[in-house]
């Protein structure tokens, strides 16, 4: 292959760059419809009420999702990135038709089994591509695209599932664009993208940075910035795991419409999603570790700020300023982990980072249906806030500043 199909940067590849970005919006937006409808749908559909039960899905999902994101790592040594991308798409074409078609709650969690391996497939498949295309030169501004991308289409595409529902009736109807996304998703695979395997190679013949001895223990915790990096990521999740369950019902506790629920639950994703258009790039100009902490703690002291919201607008506000937070970690999470690994072992660090924060998923939805029967809702949302700026802290005292440390290629 010519060195033109391996030179890395955003002009370069700018053509399969946009087309992986169109593909994680469908990624996103496959998530999106179910954001704001799936707990409405359980309650009027199925007659569940208890909060353990509707927050099962999202169980499903975290635990789809997390084990594909380490599959598709450990995967990535034996198959193309083009291959995991396909297979992927091929998870999500029976999701709506199954929850379309759902006669029991168990199609419906077989619906997000099937959901989560797809989102872990294909986004970070995805995300390890375009890393692979784009190199070190405006890296945080190329994850903060493909983060908005995707988090810009999960809070379109909760509005759209919300509006649908409300204006048909049908809370059913809300899943039918996901067919769409998923042919979409699988024939532009087929026909348009291309690997990156060349890139990869290229990158790693001249990069400094060091080989880790075991990928999982330095990701998980070992290394003195991944290890930050996975925990503020499981973090992250718990707090958007305990949102995507609670958020519809405290807001229809308070008596909001679906309507004004959609887009209320909708709005710190369609924000954070906007703002890493900017953070990303901030990222590639002014300290990551500084971005990552103050992220947190913006988003933890905002989660706090909606358990004493008691209005529309304060409401508004405190999704917003979550959205911002949440706006300043994400592309930052993703940037950290490619500086700190080498190409060759980039995937397999991606896939066990983003395995971790998936699993944040799991770990909020259970402790929002345990304790929310326990102690009420609001209180399950406050401590997610107070864990949240917990995890900044923590960051502050133990990341280095510096991009690599020297000390990883020790044994463990």
């Amino acid at each position: 292959m010519t060195k033109l199909h391996t030179q890395a940067g955003l002009k370069e590849n700018a053509g399969q760059f946009w087309l992986l970005m169109v593909m994680t919006a469908f990624v996103g937006a496959m998530v999106g419809l179910e954001r704001a409808v799936i707990p409405t749908f359980a309650e009027t559909v199925f007659g569940m009420n208890g909060h353990t039960a509707i927050l099962s899905f999202i169980v499903a999902f975290g635990l789809a999702k997390s084990v594909a994101n380490l599959v598709m790592g450990q995967l990535s040594v034996h198959f193309t990135r083009r291959q995991l991308l396909l297979a992927g798409w091929l998870f999500a074409l029976p999701v709506p038709w199954l929850l379309f078609y759902a006669s029991s709650w168990w199609l419906v969690i077989a619906a997000n089994l099937l959901l989560g391996i797809n989102q872990g497939l294909c986004w970070s498949t995805s995300i390890v591509m375009t890393l692979d295309l784009v190199g070190e030169k405006n890296r945080g501004l190329a994850m903060g695209i493909n983060e908005f991308s995707g988090y810009v289409a999960v809070g379109l595409a909760s509005f759209l599932a919300g509006y649908i529902a409300s204006s048909t009736g049908q809370v059913l109807y809300a899943f039918l664009p996901g067919i769409a996304f998923s042919v979409a998703g699988v024939l532009l695979t087929l026909l348009v993208v291309r690997d990156t395997q060349a890139h990869v190679q290229a990158e790693a013949a001249t990069s400094r940075v060091p080989l880790l001895s075991s990928v999982w223990h330095y990701t998980s915790w070992r290394h003195s910035n991944l290890g930050p990096v996975t925990l503020n990521g499981f973090v992250s999740k718990i707090n958007d795991g305990v949102l995507w369950g609670l958020l519809p019902l405290v807001l229809a506790a308070k008596g909001y419409s679906l309507v004004e629920t959609g887009f209320l639950a909708g709005v710190y994703p369609a924000v954070w999603g906007i703002g890493q258009l900017f953070t990303g790039k901030l990222g590639d100009t002014f300290s990551r570790k500084l971005l990552l902490c103050l992220g947190m703690l913006v988003q933890g002291v905002a989660i706090v700020a909606l358990y004493f919201a008691a209005s529309y607008t304060p409401l508004l506000l405190a999704l917003a300023a979550v959205g911002i937070g949440t706006a300043m970690v994400y592309p930052t999470f993703l940037t950290l982990v490619a500086d700190n690994t080498h190409p060759s072992q980039r995937s397999q660090s991606m896939g066990i980072f983003r395995f971790w924060r998936d699993f944040g998923y799991v770990a909020g939805a259970v402790a929002a249906g345990l304790f929310s029967d326990l102690f009420g809702m609001d209180t399950v949302v406050l401590c997610a806030g107070l864990l949240t700026i917990g995890a900044a802290l923590f960051t502050q005292l133990r990341m280095r500043r510096p991009a690599f440390a020297a000390y990883v290629t020790a044994e463990v």
